[in-house]
């Protein structure tokens, strides 16, 4: 993958989160430290398995993920960061939550991987009195790697072996330093 081709796909991941700056008191005491936020909302119900939730009951939650790093995570990209909200029960009654150092996988179009271009140029056969004239061909075989695209992503794997760690590494790097350079 080039580095131009990475980094428009870094471009439009970023513009698929529709991040905004967090102000210190929106993390419940936490360090001063800003992070790249994402709005939450969603519903909850009542669970057995967990006493991060409450006896609140069922409702909805509104809030925000704060993304504070990317990591390569069994080859999944992942954001990790803090997720600060309100559940609100039918009743109206709400309880503040705070979860430190969630992680959540990073989904978005999957980059094709160029696994062979070849150009031929015009061709003209006489074999016996048999004419073949062809004209130029091009061949570009592309791997699509996404889930159930086996062939894709093993293409894409082996094509991206030298890569220091494949194309994950890379862009959890890039995406780490452009934290950082946003000074977030």
């Amino acid at each position: 993958m080039s580095r131009k081709n990475l980094v428009l796909g870094l471009l439009c991941i970023f513009s698929l989160l529709a991040f905004t700056t967090i102000s210190p008191a929106q993390t419940a005491g936490s360090a001063a430290k800003t992070a790249l936020a994402i709005p939450v909302s969603g519903s909850f119900a009542p669970s057995t398995t967990s006493g991060t939730l409450t006896s609140l009951g069922s409702g909805t939650f509104a809030g925000t993920f704060n993304i504070q790093r990317f990591v390569n995570q069994g080859g999944n990209l992942m954001a990790v960061g803090t997720l600060i909200g309100t559940l609100t029960n039918g009743a109206g009654q709400t309880q503040s939550v705070v979860l430190p150092n969630i992680s959540v996988p990073v989904t978005a179009a999957t980059a094709s991987c160029p696994i062979l271009s070849l150009t031929l140029g015009p061709l003209h056969l006489d074999i016996l009195g048999l004419v073949i004239d062809l004209n130029q061909i091009n061949l570009n075989i592309t791997a699509q790697p996404g889930p159930g695209n086996l062939l894709g992503n093993l293409l894409c794997d082996v094509a991206n072996l030298l890569n220091n760690g494949g194309p994950l590494t890379s862009i959890t790097n890039l995406l780490n330093q452009l934290l950082g350079g946003l000074g977030l």
